[in-house]
């Protein structure tokens, strides 16, 4: 889309140019028009377009990016543990992510959102159950596998740091579908693994469901 429209801006300036009988660098484009530098002469793209053979202004072009581009980001999670029923509590978490040129912050937000929700249901909540004699998969509805829910997270404070941007792309953004997944589950595991140490859990299998942080705290403590 980028370099799509630099392309149809250069080419309408030159037709903007031959329109107004002036001289192609003298061409200048703002706000959906054409002028001429230092004057108030000028024609609306739209105008310029419905001038043309077939009344539009028609471009063809190829954009390639260098490779994969690989963003950033700190996580940090707190939680709180019952020992006597093992309930896991995500009551905070802060990332700062650097995925290079914020286009739409609204949408980056929503995408970090998103896949830290994500992080806890694979650290917490989602257990995949197969019976063990036949195979088949015990927990197939929504019954019994258990997803993220509003209640399970808190209000994430997100932020971006824009300082390095991609820089083999043109927009200078980086990818953001993924970065808070990838974070999130060991970040959430870890604060875990940190609530735990004191009762003597060294490690625990995900997902850290209540009955198998109970259990890991009963054994540990060899009751």
């Amino acid at each position: 889309m980028l370099t799509a429209s630099k392309d149809a801006i250069d080419k309408g300036k030159q037709l903007a140019a031959e329109a107004l009988e002036a001289a192609g660098p003298d061409i200048t484009y703002r706000e959906g028009r054409f002028t001429v530098a230092g004057t108030d002469l000028g024609i609306g793209l739209f105008e310029l377009a419905g001038r043309q053979p077939q009344r539009r202004i028609a471009i063809s072009t190829l954009q390639k990016v260098g490779g994969p581009s690989w963003p950033n980001s700190c996580h940090v999670c707190e939680v709180e543990i019952d020992p006597e029923t093992g309930t896991t509590d995500v009551v905070k978490y802060t990332t700062v992510d650097d995925v290079g040129r914020v286009v739409n912050p609204m949408i980056v937000a929503g995408q970090v959102h998103g896949g830290i929700a994500q992080a806890v249901g694979q650290a917490l909540l989602e257990d995949a159950r197969y019976d063990a004699e036949s195979g088949q998969l015990v927990t197939g509805s929504f019954l019994d596998y258990c997803m993220p829910r509003a209640d399970n997270v808190p209000s994430f404070s997100t932020s971006t740091d824009e300082s390095s941007p991609c820089k083999i792309n043109p927009l200078g953004a980086k990818g953001v579908g993924e970065l808070g997944t990838v974070g999130g589950t060991p970040t959430v595991i870890n604060a875990v693994l940190d609530a735990l140490r004191p009762l003597g859990v060294k490690t625990i299998e995900m997902p850290a469901t209540p009955e198998r942080v109970w259990q890991a705290i009963r054994t540990a403590q060899g009751a």
